[in-house]
């Protein structure tokens, strides 16, 4: 059994040098999914930070951790101290732990945050919530989960919306970013040559609309033999694409024998044609510009974004013309014709209930979705100069803008205690 002053030992070993403070990231690591890719890119950022240093709580796997090699050595000492965390923390597996300086908290749509192990809580001094939750219909037991944090960072206006609208005030917005110097315009490569490359990204799920695509896709493929749909859908959780199945427009999804998503299989089951579609696989994150650059259109007809989705904006970084739905944390993005807008959004069954004023999830109009593909096509022109006003609206929106913004919360926070 460990004891209080254990503990305190345990606070104590954590506290940064000399004047720099310590700040714990209490989620994964990884260049493969987006909340690994905020902590990697906030480590990054606070590696090089005066006053803050940056140290994870879980375990990182150096396969998951895809950056060039001056990066790495950059990381290098936010490897070698959060694994040391990582050890201080194993002796405490059945103890609840208290560290003496401010945790960034991942937060579920349920406002839980992950324990040290099952039922061990894990805090901070100040534990600070950071959430993209995607559903607006929040219980009691959730709302007193979120006043029980002194701050709450969410990911998206909509997000500060829906919880102001509960009557919580502990709340402030900071938006995800993008790495200019992978993001932005350059020319294509021409890998695929002349074919009409529309991309769609993100883990396959009800909430990200890939239902949708696929329908808009096939018959937008049928009049355009040249089309061809190409595909970032794999994600760490594949259980959460049987969700998909639930929405009766396109055919269920099917997986292999090793419960993997067949993506081919599935386009092919709605009526796209082998030669019409591209699965990427798995791809790590600084290795999408490139591809992303390939692209004549994006679309993203997500059903709600708790955040501003990270796929989105690094599409809209490279100058990609992109395809948004307006709802939920998108309209975060959506500007002066710096995209396409998908604007026929109606109520969700699944999660259409107000809360106030705030809506819920928006269903995109596949009508809408072919008609905005077959504008991109037609017209070259309209669609390049979407694309480099969206490519400006982001160059604006960097991690080191979102680090910057993360900072003053933590040292403001700090300060009040």
């Amino acid at each position: 059994m460990r004891t209080a002053a254990d503990r305190r030992l345990l606070g104590r070993a954590l506290r940064g040098r000399a004047m720099r403070r310590r700040v714990v990231i209490h989620w994964g690591i990884s260049s493969f999914f987006g909340w690994g890719v905020y902590g990697l890119n906030l480590a990054l950022h606070w590696s090089r930070d005066p006053e803050l240093e940056p140290i994870a709580s879980m375990p990182i796997r150096e396969d998951q951790i895809a950056v060039d090699p001056l990066k790495r050595l950059a990381l290098q000492p936010f490897l070698v101290q959060s694994a040391s965390l990582v050890g201080k923390l194993s002796p405490f597996q059945n103890t609840p732990v208290t560290v003496d300086g401010p945790l960034l908290c991942a937060l579920g749509n349920d406002f839980s945050s992950t324990p040290l192990r099952a039922g061990v809580p894990f805090a901070g001094r100040p534990s600070i919530g950071v959430v993209f939750f995607e559903v607006p219909q929040l219980d009691a037991a959730t709302l007193e989960r979120a006043r029980a944090f002194p701050l709450i960072v969410a990911g998206s206006t909509w997000n500060e919306r829906i919880l102001r609208a509960y009557g919580l005030t502990n709340v402030t917005t900071v938006i995800q970013g993008v790495d200019p110097t992978l993001f932005h315009p350059a020319p294509k490569g021409g890998a695929l040559g002349d074919r009409f490359l529309v991309f769609s990204g993100g883990k396959l799920e009800l909430r990200k609309g890939q239902d949708l695509v696929v329908a808009a896709f096939k018959r937008f493929a049928a009049r355009h033999p040249d089309a061809m749909l190409v595909t970032a859908w794999h994600s760490p959780w594949p259980q959460f694409a049987r969700t998909l199945d639930a929405s009766g427009f396109v055919a269920p999804i099917p997986f292999d024998a090793n419960e993997r998503v067949d993506a081919k299989g599935w386009a092919r089951a709605n009526g796209i044609a082998d030669h019409q579609f591209l699965d990427l696989g798995a791809v790590p994150n600084a290795h999408m510009p490139t591809v992303l650059r390939e692209m004549d259109v994006a679309l993203f007809t997500n059903r709600s974004e708790g955040g501003t989705n990270l796929v989105a904006m690094e599409c809209m970084a490279c100058g990609v013309p992109t395809i948004l739905s307006a709802n939920t944390g998108h309209l975060d993005l959506i500007g002066e014709e710096n995209c396409y807008v998908l604007a026929r959004q109606q109520p969700h069954g699944g999660a259409g209930a107000a809360v106030g004023d705030v809506p819920g999830w928006g269903e995109s109009d596949v009508d809408e979705a072919v008609d905005l593909l077959e504008r991109a096509y037609a017209d070259r022109t309209d669609a390049r100069r979407r694309g480099l006003r969206g490519a400006d609206t982001l160059s604006r929106l960097t991690w080191a803008r979102t680090a910057a913004d993360m900072k003053r919360v933590v040292l403001d926070q700090i300060s009040r205690i």
